[in-house]
């Protein structure tokens, strides 16, 4: 797991119109499978961005909610005090166009972990 500059992250998302964004979605859901223990029989990140491009977005809602399960569990394995509606959070957050945003709490939360 590789600790990353979000601000960073998301200017490179902007000027990149998106490209590095789907990058960090990939790396995101890699971090966080190693993070959880899901690392064998997790989705792996080029699966996640393939299912999502065939499903037109539709895959992605899903992914982002079972990422907050995913970022909790790896919480729990820590002793941290994990909330249980981060999934809820993420998923209403992609629902609503703000994916980066998502993207960016998802990523602070593997920082801590990191």
């Amino acid at each position: 797991m590789v600790k990353r500059n979000i601000a960073l992250c998301i200017v490179l998302s902007l000027v990149t119109c998106g490209i590095y964004a789907i990058y960090w979605m990939i790396v995101l859901a890699n971090d966080t499978n190693a993070a959880s223990g899901h690392a064998q029989d997790g989705t792996s990140g080029g699966i996640v961005f393939l299912l999502s491009l065939v499903t037109c977005g539709i895959y992605g809602f899903y992914w982002a909610y079972k990422q907050g399960e995913k970022i909790n569990e790896a919480k729990a394995m820590r002793n941290m005090p994990a909330d249980s509606n981060s999934g809820i959070l993420y998923l209403i957050l992609e629902l609503f166009g703000l994916g980066i945003v998502a993207y960016a709490l998802m990523q602070s939360e593997l920082n801590k972990m990191a």
